[in-house]
């Protein structure tokens, strides 16, 4: 039977907790998996993961799930990035150098500002310059939890659904199309966490439609 969410394991740090935290949420029959055969028959993908974002890039083409992924998106299913799944969304990162990223929003992932410390560690309030289905029932300024150096720059603001203050004000999460993107760690984020996997597992489910 095809999983209803795959969370994609690419070797970038503990995923466990995400499979935990969508089960928590009441989300169903969620598998962590390399396997691109399970990837494709998904209802929705999830992408996370710390780390550097050319090491995960590497990973991600070597493994032949970049091409799942890009399949998927363009056929319709819902994805999430999560952390260096929202940094990989971007033509290209700045991290020990220059290195092609996924291009599915385009933009840059550059380092934080100077001034701050970083990395960016703790709970910060988001700001929501637009809806989405991404943060229903999930007030604006509600605070999540946030550990990275490194942001997404998106080239269009208008795919900001969520914003934070650190230094500068910067995308915390982005929604193009079925393509949806957090910044911070929902896993890590108490209940209002939990409502956003319950969401995004709401979003994959409608996908069966």
């Amino acid at each position: 039977m095809s999983p209803h969410i795959a969370i994609v394991d690419y070797k970038m740090g503990n995923l466990r907790s995400v499979q935990k935290s969508f089960e928590h949420a009441g989300v169903e029959d969620v598998v962590v998996t390399d396997d691109p055969a399970l990837i494709e028959t998904a209802d929705g993908i999830v992408l996370p993961g710390v780390g550097a974002f050319r090491d995960a890039a590497v990973n991600l083409r070597e493994s032949g799930v970049e091409d799942v992924l890009r399949h998927r998106i363009g056929a319709g299913t819902p994805f999430l990035g999560i952390c260096l799944g929202m940094q990989l969304l971007a033509d290209v990162g700045y991290e020990d150098g220059e290195h092609k990223g996924l291009g599915l929003v385009p933009g840059t992932c550059e380092k934080l500002p100077g001034g701050v410390k970083i990395p960016h560690i703790g709970w910060n309030t988001v700001e929501y310059p637009r809806e989405s289905p991404l943060f229903e029932g999930v007030p604006e300024s509600t605070a999540f939890y946030f550990v990275h150096s490194y942001r997404l720059v998106p080239r269009d603001s208008s795919v900001i659904i969520g914003s934070t203050e650190y230094g500068v004000r910067f995308a915390a999460a982005v929604q193009s199309g079925n393509v949806f993107a957090v910044q911070f760690h929902p896993e890590k984020s108490s209940a209002m966490g939990l409502k956003l996997l319950s969401n995004f597992g709401r979003l994959a489910e409608r996908s069966q439609a």
